[in-house]
């Protein structure tokens, strides 16, 4: 008996695919797709072009990459973020919430984008987060808007207490005050603090950047509108 012809290897799946799948999987948990009026099998796919620019494993002492979705329902998304006290809450109402819009300089996606190279800012505890801002600029870094600084925690519900709380200096209202994530009861609290106040628990969370799926831009067919 002839033996039988040798099958070509699957493909592993690297640490970098794994924790790409198992954010996107967090994600769902949470009931997005339903809240934005997707199949779960139209948001995964919204999300799998972010695969081919996954960056490499690890990235320093920051959180390497998150996976975040812009414009989502915050107060029913940070809800079903469980902790030992119970699930995430505000005292912030939605109308409130939604004024806070992602600074214009910042160049936020509209799509599903990953957020690279996280720090929760632990060197700028007890720094009011208008002096980080200079400091994040000289260093080309940004600051996180409401929804990364939400996409973080739904990542990781213990990185308020792993990693340190956080202030989300990209989004802002027009007025002296920074939305931010902290503990409180044991449960992540969603609230603000003054732009010019310094707390010792709180630090000004950054990413490096932030990173589309697809083409690049210069990949454009010839006579296509840019």
């Amino acid at each position: 008996m002839s033996a039988l012809p040798a099958l070509p290897a699957l493909p592993v799946a690297t640490a970098v695919e794994l924790e790409f799948d198992r954010q996107v999987h967090a994600l769902v948990a949470t009931g997005l797709p339903a809240m934005l009026g997707l199949a779960e099998e139209c948001f995964r796919a919204c999300c799998e072009p972010l695969r081919d620019v996954l960056p490499t494993w690890p990235a320093g002492d920051g959180v390497p990459f998150v996976v975040v979705v812009p414009d989502v329902p915050v107060l029913d998304v940070l809800a079903t973020v469980q902790t030992a006290g119970g699930g995430g809450f505000s005292t912030m109402g939605t109308e409130d919430l939604a004024r806070f819009r992602p600074l214009p300089e910042l160049g936020v996606p509209p799509v599903p984008y990953l957020l690279v190279d996280v720090d929760t800012g632990a060197d700028t505890l007890g720094v009011p987060p208008r002096d980080v801002a200079p400091r994040l600029a000289a260093a080309g870094r940004s600051p996180l808007t409401l929804a990364e600084g939400l996409a973080l925690l739904v990542s990781d519900p213990g990185v308020l207490r792993s990693r340190g709380c956080y202030s989300l200096l990209g989004s802002r209202v027009g007025d002296k005050r920074v939305p931010a994530l902290w503990v409180s009861g044991r449960r992540p609290r969603l609230g603000w603090c003054y732009q010019g106040a310094p707390h010792s628990w709180l630090g000004t969370a950054s990413a490096a950047g932030r990173l589309t799926g697809g083409p690049a831009p210069a990949e454009r067919r010839p006579g296509t509108p840019g």
